[in-house]
């Protein structure tokens, strides 16, 4: 069980890039490209940003907080550009992407207490 959060540990770097591009990209796509999913916008909001903060707040470099708080203001500059590129930047969003960040910081450190093995031989750097 503990195998999955060891991968995450270990790339945590790789996956948080690639999702904040996938973030930005989606974000970013006209409106009326976007393919229809199951859910709502605010949920959608919530999850991409909780599964942007979780391999970073599992990791737990020397500086995570202010990788939490830099992707909370990126999230506020995506939301300030999208009116520009045919979409609708909305407070609920930052609200929504916030909440997700807080969700990501409290799931990973739910796993640390749950599965303390998570953080044998990181080095905090």
């Amino acid at each position: 069980m503990i195998t999955p959060f060891i991968f995450v540990r270990n790339h945590w770097l790789v996956m948080t890039l690639i999702l904040l591009a996938a973030i930005t990209v989606l974000s970013l796509w006209p409106a009326g490209q976007l393919p229809e999913v199951p859910g709502t916008d605010k949920t959608h909001h919530f999850i991409a940003y909780g599964a942007l903060m979780f391999p970073v707040a599992l990791r737990r470099p020397l500086y995570w907080p202010w990788a939490g708080l830099m992707i909370i203001a990126y999230s506020g500059v995506i939301e300030l550009i999208q009116p520009y590129v045919n979409r609708y930047g909305e407070w609920l969003d930052l609200a929504a992407n916030t909440g997700g960040v807080i969700c990501g910081v409290l799931l990973a450190q739910l796993v640390i207490s749950l599965f303390p093995a998570v953080l044998e031989g990181t080095t905090n750097s």
